[in-house]
């Protein structure tokens, strides 16, 4: 009984610490799926019209980071209720949950950065679409105009790709493509010859493209980061789980 009790002493210094450190892992777990459910709400409400513009289809995508960001939330409060509670399965039940999150974000993550040229590929044909059928009406009609007024761009590869529109021959150029809205009139945007020397030149698919491959080494280095952290929570919660079940240590 003394060598039991020893041993039990002398590990609760070590229970106490890999508590402390699963509670920690846990808050900043909870505060990532809070963020992923912000950015998914805001995804939703603000960037409805651009996602329709790299997508086919309407794309589930912000339905999915506000279904991630609550899942995750739920299941760090669970894991900080586990460790306080110090009890073997819950954090077992835990270790598993975290293992799922890493597979998915890391198959998520290669997925990107893999299938890019596609997701440039849908993005040249749908926003090519758009500009084609544009009528200054409907959402992604709206979006392109939102896209050339924010990034300064004007077409596909560049104003001409607005000459083959159905909006150009009874309008012109969309007024978005415009760099100076106070000198240019409806009258030069459908002159062929004055319009270039009213509007942006250049295109916005080069501008779109050139971000994502400039930043998707970034974006893919953010994802594994994020994806290999959950073994460190993966390995908290197991060797936790695994010392108290040896000693079996149960919290007062």
């Amino acid at each position: 009984m003394e060598l039991a009790d020893r041993c039990k002493m002398e590990t609760k210094p070590v229970i106490t610490c890999l508590k402390t450190l699963l509670i920690v892992y846990s808050f900043v777990f909870w505060i990532t799926g809070a963020i992923l459910l912000a950015v998914g709400v805001w995804g939703k409400l603000m960037l409805g019209p651009y996602i329709s513009l790299i997508a086919d289809n309407s794309t589930n995508a912000p339905y999915v980071l506000i279904g991630t960001g609550t899942v995750i939330i739920v299941f760090g409060l669970f894991g900080c209720f586990a460790t306080c509670r110090g009890s073997p399965w819950m954090l077992k039940l835990y270790a598993m949950f975290l293992s799922l999150v890493f597979l998915a974000e890391l198959v998520a993550g290669i997925s990107g950065f893999v299938f890019r040229h596609e997701i440039k590929g849908t993005f040249h044909r749908t926003y090519t679409d758009a500009v084609l059928n544009y009528n200054a009406e409907d959402e992604a009609s709206r979006a392109v105009d939102n896209l050339q007024h924010r990034l300064r761009c004007c077409g596909v590869y560049n104003y001409t790709s607005w000459f083959g529109s159905v909006y150009y021959p009874s309008k012109g150029i969309p007024a978005s493509c415009c760099f100076n809205s106070s000198d240019c009139s409806a009258e030069d945007l459908r002159n062929a010859t004055i319009a270039p020397s009213k509007v942006y030149h250049q295109g916005c698919y080069e501008l779109v493209t050139s971000f994502m491959e400039t930043n998707m080494a970034i974006i893919a280095g953010v994802t594994f980061g994020i994806a290999f952290s959950q073994l460190i929570g993966m390995l908290l919660a197991c060797c936790l789980s695994r010392i108290i079940t040896a000693n079996q240590y149960e919290m007062v």
